[in-house]
């Protein structure tokens, strides 16, 4: 047996690389990198993601405790599952990345930014990836769930999105999102450069973003508030009943428009601490840039991720529409 994330903190090669267990046999890959094959058949080929930004701990916590938990078999295993822990530098150093940020980077898009760690690591899960579900029956269904918390605080603290996709947005999915007690879906209206794209467009996978609460540093994190989706998680890998949902049911959001920081004067119409999905009313001026109105309100709108400090050429907010029943 390996402790996971202390392989990652302390930055050592586990003695052991592989091994079998009487239900399954696992490999450490990379450094954060930790696959699981069940001996019997299974159905599934799972990615479970976490610390794609480094100081994002909570999801990180809780993947290193469902390895744990199947090392000594307390979970038990009934689907192929690959265990990564995205940016270990990031991670080591309490930051959300070191010099780019990771989740803007896969497609292809890392061979823009040549030698730097980020883009090399971007790489080298990309083939990890292609490897997995490449490795795996044809008929396996493929999945993806990447796990995140938010920069900022949330007027629906829990909430989760989906890549663009023209493939059918899977049921078992979302099945599981609604058990996980979160508020909202968000669906995006174009292509990204997110890992959950790259899983998505790339290998049909059913891939989503979870955006679990607000980020806290190693050993500040309350577990207990994310037992929701902790509970689904388990029952995903190991193919049992989902718990009964307790919340009013999920709001629907679609993607209108992504705010690009172009100019260094840009700004937003919002104060700093404003949570995410605030609101906009119809005609409202969102952004500015060189003086003037840059994002006009067509509606009311809500406002996703919003930071005026991102580099020129990114995101500096997504515009939300709400999808009615």
């Amino acid at each position: 047996m390996m402790d996971f994330l202390k392989s990652v903190l302390e930055q050592k090669v586990p003695t052991s690389t592989r091994g079998v267990q009487d239900d399954f046999s696992w490999e450490w890959l990379a450094e954060g990198v930790l696959s699981f094959t069940p001996k019997q058949d299974y159905e599934k080929a799972i990615v479970l993601s976490a610390g794609v930004h480094g100081n994002e701990t909570a999801p990180i916590e809780l993947l290193a405790q469902i390895s744990q938990d199947i090392f000594t078999g307390a979970l038990p295993l009934k689907v192929k599952l690959l265990l990564i822990l995205g940016n270990p530098v990031a991670i080591r150093s309490g930051q959300r990345y070191v010099e780019n940020d990771m989740n803007r980077m896969f497609c292809g898009a890392h061979q823009q930014f040549a030698e730097t760690f980020e883009a090399q690591r971007v790489a080298e899960l990309e083939q990890l990836v292609a490897d997995f579900y490449r490795s795996s029956p044809e008929q396996v269904k493929r999945y993806h769930y990447d796990l995140h918390t938010a920069i900022r605080p949330s007027l629906l603290p829990t909430f989760a999105l989906f890549p663009y996709q023209t493939h059918r947005y899977d049921a078992v999915m979302l099945d599981c999102l609604s058990a996980a007690e979160l508020d909202a879906l968000v669906y995006h209206n174009a292509a990204g450069r997110t890992f959950t794209h790259y899983t998505s467009s790339r290998f049909q996978a059913a891939s989503s973003t979870l955006e679990l609460g607000h980020a806290k540093p190693f050993g500040q994190n309350d577990l207990s508030a994310f037992t929701a989706i902790d509970q689904v998680l388990r029952a995903v890998v190991t193919e049992q009943a989902l718990p009964v949902r307790q919340k009013q049911a999920i709001k629907n959001f679609r993607v209108v428009d992504s705010i690009i920081k172009t100019e260094d004067d840009f700004q937003l119409n919002l104060a700093d601490s404003a949570p995410n999905f605030s609101t906009f009313q119809s005609d409202a001026v969102i952004a500015l840039q060189q003086g003037k109105p840059y994002v006009i309100a067509p509606e009311q709108v809500w406002i996703l991720f919003p930071n005026t400090q991102v580099k020129k050429g990114l995101r500096a907010g997504l515009i939300l529409t709400e999808l009615r029943a």
